[in-house]
């Protein structure tokens, strides 16, 4: 199908001065009454969507396994396949590498610094030292959390969790947790039961 162009004498004269207005850097004026549009909102970061993908050598099926530098973290599957996930990981020596086991699992789980970020950022943590902050919208653990255990250690306080802020993906930026956009979580807390063991990776580019 063709598309017509039609423009008129006058309405084609409009828009030719309208453009070298614009051309110029010239502001066009209003008719009256009308009020000028709000620039655009900024957009928030695109956040790749989580992809079954084909691994390079076989991995144990249903576990996660999270690679620092590349920012991802695989829930494999049978036949050399993973649900590959983009996160964020801890900043400089708060990451920890090693081998754990979700040990409890909790939709808008409730959250409470530890004593160890209580120390390096009172400002930012105290208020929160004693009561914590229950669950729900801008919680720091999001929508779900999946908690790391180990065996004569108990809980490690480290998680795999929710975030409200995509700007984090990719970052090296939290206090040693992985983070997932919330709808990310909330696909991989469906996927994930108790007792999976999670493999995080040593770092080989030290950030």
């Amino acid at each position: 199908m063709h598309r017509r162009r039609v423009l008129a004498g006058g309405l084609g004269l409009a828009a030719t001065t309208a453009m070298t207005g614009a051309a110029l850097g010239q502001s066009l004026p209003l008719p009256e009454g009308m009020i000028a549009p709000l620039p655009p909102a900024p957009q928030p970061p695109m956040v790749p969507p989580p992809a079954l993908v084909q691994l390079p050598y076989q991995i144990t099926p249903y576990e996660v396994h999270v690679f620092p530098d590349q920012f991802r973290l695989y829930w494999t599957m049978p036949d050399r396949t993973a649900w590959e996930y983009p996160i964020r990981v801890g900043r400089g020596q708060l990451y920890e590498e090693g081998e754990f086991y979700i040990g409890a699992r909790k939709e808008w789980p409730s959250w409470t610094p530890t004593p160890d970020m209580v120390a390096r950022e009172p400002e930012k943590y105290a208020q929160y030292a004693e009561e914590g902050m229950p669950g729900g919208p801008g919680n720091p653990l999001g929508a779900r959390a999946l908690y790391l255990f180990q065996e004569g250690r108990g809980d490690t306080f480290l998680r795999i969790h929710g975030t409200d802020d995509p700007a984090t993906i990719g970052r090296a930026v939290s206090n040693g947790c992985a983070g997932l956009v919330n709808d990310q979580i909330v696909m991989l807390y469906d996927q994930v039961p108790l007792e999976t063991r999670v493999k995080l990776y040593p770092r080989l580019n030290p950030v």
